[in-house]
């Protein structure tokens, strides 16, 4: 028997002791009909959304730190099988795909994480996130009771609980991971899939359950979400949400803060008014949980983009916008809103809510108990403000808002009624160098290399008819060549070439130049048209670029959506009247351009010749540039391109399309009363869906970066510029009606003889920054909105002044909305003070 050294033994025990205090640090998750309970108390948690890939990991910090302080307590983010497995078992976890180290950055700064597998998650993401090669499997059906199937979605799902058990990042273990989901609103599209898709689901949610991470699983969207599984809401509004069992919380996974951008559409935005209206509706009925999605929505770098024709910035009017800054005052409002939901946390956990009508439009849901009290006052009007008397007490309800009464009696918080600042915040052009970057002076180091029209690949292919796109690119590139011949006797002659496609754009090219172009659009993305041509006696080459714009990414079924020329391709009025069918003959066909073959966006080779030609279709540019300086967000503004994808440094800044100009109509005031759906608030209009495009500063060097473009149909790369984000103006406007700030409130808890006053605040957000100029001050009756205030018939003389005085200087400043400050220069009207100001 060997002996056991003393020094062996204490090891033993320190290891042992330490693997019994990382269990002991674990925290018990579960859940009853009120809340999620962590660690034996129920929760009242607000979450937001942030995708990892759609930043990049510099930002993450950053991003979590704004999200805290924003008031969150949980950060959701999906998971991306097409981003981790894009080749079959070869995995990819870095850089922007770090999964564990964005779990990890949270955890650091103490919130929570759901991490929502799905491993479907729409998203606006390419192919809904799965990846391509699930198509190609034999007898595959995604998304049902299909045995191929279902062993990809345990694989991988077992894959990535396996990675976040072995970091221990799962509450259980000690980690942040307090909620997984399952699936991803598949009680939309259910239907379709008859009754495989019930006996898919509880399969799902027997799979999800068997991997035993030690917290509760969500299905969102899924009614019929089996036990132990939590049936959540996505949607604008869900305070009308009941989950599928009494002892399941109410739950909201998706509240949209506005929408995505598709390129050729308007820009969407959703007034925080709304947003703050729907959030204190859910927590006032009931809810204890609501997640915003998108709390930070980033940039679909790459060909990450689904849809199709979903825009590369993603920023989807979030309190964060796409580089990261503070939408403001989406951001602030929904700071103050956090902060007294969270005054009401012990009374809302305690018990459920009575409801009580007030009036037409008008409810008053309350949680009492012996030793505390809570209520929620909200006015469902889409015009009429009311006045409503509420235990003894009158309070002024504007139209479509909630009240917030932490304690039965006095307003915190009006989700019509901002105190928070508004900030404008612009692009400008930005110095490299000594120079000021615009029109030509990028760089003066331009050179080119013409992309071959046809083709021009040994591994092209011939094939008799048209091939659909999708099943012949494996998405491995956006591009396929259709190219054939077509003899024309005699003189030379005009005719018609009738196209029709799946979709999403193409190009026809007659000996080799560009003779037209069709594109589809968001909503319908195949294209039918007719395209005069001119045949030259003799054999004429014809050449039809296809082109994907993303993958589909919703509804059911989708992933068998094809794209692509299908047919029927004739030419048509033809000297002798007739039509001749192209479509079944014999096509030659090359998959994706030759550049990218070579690699040319890296900015090697040594074809580039010296040279920037203009308007010249398929068309590859290089150019070299110093980073901008400072620490400014950076945008290259591609204003002159047409369509192409873009590099910087060899990473994919994403695809471009500026030319795709947005309808002249459908943009106009948006008032956030009424329900909001995403194509009531639309800006844009008559302009490109998107002319800037985030260049993230870590994929930048100080100098000697290399651009490189591909641009398609033909564009002026000398009119290209970067710009930087920089703060244009401070705002606030908050009337003598509005309640206290949050802080105030609290602090006069204990004290209410005195109605605290309203302020106005204002705070230079970068560190080094003070308040530099007062660009406007009135308080009275002032109107219009930031950046373009003007005072009104009533206004005090010394508003001005005042706001100097306290301000100029300083990095903050408060000034109080009364009287008191500013005199009366108007009896019996209620007043407001309204200021724009600049930092330096």
């Amino acid at each position: 028997m060997r002996r056991v050294s003393t020094e062996f033994l204490i090891v033993s025990f320190m290891v042992a002791a330490a693997a019994a205090a990382t269990v002991a640090f674990g925290v018990n998750v579960t859940y009853d009909h009120r809340a999620l309970v962590i660690d034996g108390k129920r929760r009242v948690l607000v979450s937001g959304s942030i995708h990892y890939p759609r930043s990049t990991p510099d930002m993450w910090p950053g991003l979590i730190q704004k999200s805290k302080e924003g008031g969150l307590d949980v950060i959701e983010t999906y998971v991306f099988w097409n981003l981790h497995e894009p080749v079959k078992n070869q995995y990819e976890f870095e850089g922007r795909k770090d999964l564990v180290k964005f779990v990890k950055l949270v955890a650091d700064a103490g919130l929570y994480v759901h991490l929502r597998i799905g491993p479907y998650v729409c998203a606006e993401w390419n192919y809904g996130g799965f990846p391509l090669w699930l198509h190609f499997i034999p007898g595959i059906v995604l998304r049902t009771d299909n045995e191929p199937y279902k062993a990809e979605m345990k694989r991988f799902t077992a894959k990535i609980v396996g990675m976040m058990k072995e970091e221990n990042l799962y509450a259980s273990q000690g980690g942040p991971i307090i909620l997984s989901q399952i699936e991803n609103e598949y009680g939309n599209i259910d239907k379709d899939y008859g009754p495989a898709a019930q006996t898919y689901i509880k399969w799902a949610a027997s799979m999800a359950t068997s991997l035993d991470t030690g917290v509760p699983w969500v299905m969102c969207q899924q009614q019929d979400a089996p036990d132990p599984i939590i049936d959540t809401c996505n949607g604008f509004y869900c305070d009308g949400y009941t989950p599928n069992s009494k002892n399941k919380p109410t739950m909201w996974t998706e509240n949209w803060t506005g929408w995505f951008l598709s390129f050729g559409g308007a820009v969407p935005y959703r007034p925080v008014e709304d947003i703050a209206f729907s959030v204190a509706r859910f927590y006032q009925r009931g809810g204890t949980f609501q997640n915003y999605y998108m709390y930070h929505g980033g940039t679909n770098f790459g060909r990450s983009t689904g849809g199709p024709f979903i825009a590369t910035s993603y920023d989807y009017d979030a309190p964060l916008d796409e580089y990261g800054a503070p939408r403001q005052p989406k951001w602030g409002h929904l700071k103050e809103l956090h902060k007294a939901i969270k005054l009401c946390e012990d009374a809302m956990v305690a018990i459920d809510p009575t409801s009580t009508s007030l009036g037409n439009n008008l409810e008053a849901s309350v949680y009492k108990t012996s030793s505390t009290c809570a209520a929620f006052l909200a006015n469902v009007d889409t015009k009429n403000d009311a006045t409503v008397t509420f235990n003894g007490n009158s309070y002024r309800l504007p139209a479509w808002s909630v009240s917030i009464l932490p304690d039965c009696k006095n307003v915190a918080f009006n989700t019509a009624k901002i105190n928070t600042m508004a900030t404008i915040r612009r692009f400008v052009a930005k110095n490299i160098g000594n120079e000021l970057i615009a029109s030509e002076e990028i760089s003066s180091d331009w050179s080119y290399v013409s992309e071959p029209i046809g083709i021009s690949s040994n591994n092209a292919f011939k094939k008799p008819g048209l091939v659909e796109q999708i099943n012949t690119t494996a998405d491995q590139s956006d591009y396929l060549w259709y190219s054939i011949s077509a003899e024309s006797n005699g003189d030379e002659s005009q005719t018609v070439l009738h196209v029709k496609s799946l979709g999403h754009v193409l190009h026809l090219f007659v000996n080799g130049q560009l003779a037209g172009s069709a594109i589809g659009n968001a909503n319908n993305p195949t294209v039918s048209k007719d395209i005069p041509i001119t045949l030259k006696p003799g054999i004429n080459k014809l050449d039809l670029l296809s082109l994907t714009v993303g993958l589909k990414n919703y509804g059911a079924f989708f992933d068998t959506t094809g794209a692509g020329i299908t047919g029927p391709v004739e030419l048509e009025g033809l000297k002798n009247g007739s039509t001749i069918d192209l479509s079944s003959m014999q096509w030659t066909y090359q998959v994706g351009l030759k550049g990218e073959g070579l690699g040319l966006h890296t900015g090697g080779s040594t074809l580039w010749v010296s040279g920037v030609p203009k308007s010249q279709p398929l068309t590859w540019y290089k150019t070299s540039f110093d980073a901008p300086s400072g620490d400014d967000p950076i945008a290259i503004d591609l204003s002159g391109m047409g369509k192409g994808e873009l590099w910087v440094n060899g990473q994919s800044i994403g695809r471009y399309w500026p030319s795709y100009i947005a309808p002249n109509s459908g943009c106009s005031d948006c008032s956030y009363k009424g329900s909001y759906n995403s194509n009531k608030c639309l800006k844009g209009c008559g302009k490109p869906s998107q002319k800037l495009y985030h260049v993230p500063r870590s994929w930048l060097k100080s100098s000697g970066n290399v651009m490189v473009l591909f641009e398609e149909i033909g564009g002026d790369p000398t009119k290209i510029s970067f710009t930087t984000q920089v703060l244009q103006s401070l705002c606030s406007h908050v009337s003598e009606s509005h309640p206290s700030s949050i802080e105030s409130w609290s602090r006069e808890k204990s004290r209410r003889k005195r109605k605290p006053e309203p302020k106005v605040s204002l705070e230079c957000p970068h560190p080094n920054q003070v308040i530099s100029s007062i660009k406007f001050a009135s308080f009275g009756t002032p109107q219009g909105q930031c950046g373009n205030f003007r005072h009104g018939e009533c206004k005090s003389d010394n508003a001005l002044s005042i706001l100097q005085n306290a301000c100029l200087g300083f990095k903050t400043c408060s000034v109080g909305v009364s009287t008191v400050t500013f005199g009366d220069p108007c009896v019996n009207v209620v007043k407001s003070l309204a200021v724009e100001a600049s930092c330096e």
